[in-house]
């Protein structure tokens, strides 16, 4: 009885940490760029009741967290008609660097393109954050009439006299593994040798084999119908195994009343 407990204690924890996982999800239903999460569970170890025989017999001690992943699959693109908003069509991310960071340094990877320009001439994220030009530099387009970004990404500035001019190349970065990048906060990711075993590694979309979408913006990938449902299944999981502690108390009441 008391194994049960423990077992339905471990389940309680582990559909509240998946709930965690869920609210966070449509919390951020509408954020631009946000890639929601899963969580996955596995057993914990077995008691061993008895060796003999011709097939052992254990007993399960519950359940535990085995992973909480990052789905990096692409959202819907939403049409802006902003020059500025840019999206990746396929893998990759942006990358910016926060401009008080030493060179080299402050470097995150992010989906979310709505970006805008300084009075500078630099081009930022939300939170000021430069865009990265594949030369690892912050693109600026000042000293220029008007700019555009083409689907190759690069960014072409337009003079008086009409006289075009690229100035830079959108950076995009691709790690082998996605799931291995470290959330920041912002819709910004870190780098970790686990994502990536050579860094950033920044190149141009089309060394990429990607395109840049301009004046449009990708969504987040959070289905509300899934999540939904999970929440039902969790909120489910959780009642069970409340209901398990409960008759597992029962029957403990039921052996102490036994001594009346």
């Amino acid at each position: 009885m008391l194994r049960s407990m423990y077992s339905g204690i471990s389940g309680m924890k582990g559909f509240q940490t998946k709930l965690d996982v869920i609210g966070n999800n449509i919390s951020n239903v509408n954020t631009i760029g946000y890639k929601k999460s899963t969580i996955n569970f596995q057993d914990l170890l077995s008691q061993n009741l008895s060796s003999g025989g011709a097939n052992p017999m254990q007993i399960g001690l519950g359940s535990s967290m085995a992973s909480i992943n990052v789905n990096h699959n692409a959202g819907s693109s939403m049409s802006t008609g902003v020059g500025t908003d840019l999206s990746i069509m396929g893998d990759g991310f942006f990358v910016v660097q926060d401009p008080e960071a030493a060179a080299g340094e402050g470097q995150y990877l992010t989906r979310a393109g709505n970006f805008t320009v300084t009075a500078e001439g630099n081009l930022v994220t939300a939170q000021g954050y430069n865009v990265l030009g594949s030369n690892e530099q912050a693109i600026n387009v000042s000293g220029y009439d008007s700019f555009s970004i083409n689907r190759l990404g690069e960014v072409i500035g337009k003079q008086a006299d009409g006289t075009e001019t690229t100035i830079a190349e959108i950076g995009v970065s691709t790690p082998e593994n996605p799931s291995g990048l470290r959330k920041f906060g912002g819709s910004l990711y870190e780098m970790t040798g686990v994502a990536s075993a050579n860094g950033l590694n920044i190149q141009t979309a089309t060394e990429k084999n990607t395109e840049i979408g301009s004046g449009m913006l990708e969504m987040s990938n959070v289905d509300l119908t899934e999540e939904f449902t999970e929440m039902i299944i969790a909120q489910r999981g959780f009642q069970a195994n409340s209901r398990t502690i409960t008759t597992s108390d029962e029957l403990l009441q039921e052996v102490v009343n036994l001594k009346r």
